[in-house]
């Protein structure tokens, strides 16, 4: 199947572009670009050197993709943007480079992201995430498989979000969101189990009801919060979850978020 390219749009010669591949009116891929097969460019897109987009995305109008970060680091050096396969970025969303030598701003495959996004210079998002409209990720966060984002949630450089995480509209989010909770508010507090994001992603009652007993382990002991993790897998042996709640949190660098009383 052919590359389909609008007279009106600006494609540098050095650009690779894979058949299938279809670019609106106006838009500008520059060289050092790699479009894979499948992928539509809507209309008024600029795409920057240095960008990859797999297979099958769809990036509609007024997007702008490998644009220089935001950072006073950044020194004009060599970084990519690398976006997964099925991927759609609705309009005006942006992806900036990374900052280091090498260094990528990554996006997983299957995620949707929505109207006036940014995903700023570093940022990491897993698979199948999904970002309502305006949100905004400031530099370096990391964001896990299956997390869902409300409109105009914001999240502070270096914040993590674990796995399937809900986070509310609105939300100012400064601290790490731990696997598979509900954050919401100004600043963001833990409001329970993502329950509906479970249930959609197959995760049967049992399986709720199991990470719902590992949070209350962790946020509920006497412990001190070191000896509540260590002595977590004793308590939940050969549990995945809580294996992974577990390693999340004791990678934290700028500390998880804490749980208000659990109401029944």
């Amino acid at each position: 199947m052919a590359v389909k390219i609008d007279p009106m749009a600006i494609v540098d010669p050095k650009a690779e572009i894979e058949d299938g591949v279809e670019i609106g009116p106006y838009s500008v891929i520059e060289g050092g670009v790699y479009i894979s097969s499948g992928t539509r460019v809507g209309p008024y897109v600029n795409i920057r050197r240095g960008t990859r987009i797999g297979k099958n995305c769809i990036i509609e109008a007024h997007c702008v993709i490998g644009a220089s970060p935001q950072h006073f680091a950044y020194k004009g050096e060599e970084s990519f943007v690398e976006i997964g396969d099925n991927v759609v970025l609705r309009e005006y969303v942006t992806v900036h480079k990374a900052t280091g030598l090498g260094e990528k701003t990554v996006i997983g495959d299957n995620c949707y992201i929505m109207v006036g996004c940014h995903v700023a210079h570093n940022c990491k998002i897993g698979v199948g995430v999904i970002m309502a409209n305006l949100v905004g990720l400031a530099g370096y966060v990391q964001v896990g498989d299956g997390a869902v984002f409300g409109g105009m949630a914001g999240l502070h450089q270096f914040v993590r979000v674990g796995e399937r995480a809900m986070i509310g509209g609105l939300s100012k989010v400064v601290k790490d969101v731990p696997p598979y909770l509900l954050v919401d508010g100004h600043p963001a507090k833990i409001r329970g189990l993502n329950v509906v994001g479970l249930k959609r992603a197959g995760f049967s009652a049992e399986e709720r009801e199991e990470i719902k007993r590992i949070y209350k382990f962790i946020y509920f002991s006497d412990l001190s919060w070191k000896d509540t993790l260590e002595a977590l897998l004793e308590a939940f042996p050969n549990s995945k979850f809580a294996e992974r709640i577990r390693d999340f949190m004791i990678s934290s660098e700028r500390g998880v978020l804490r749980w208000k009383p659990w109401k029944e």
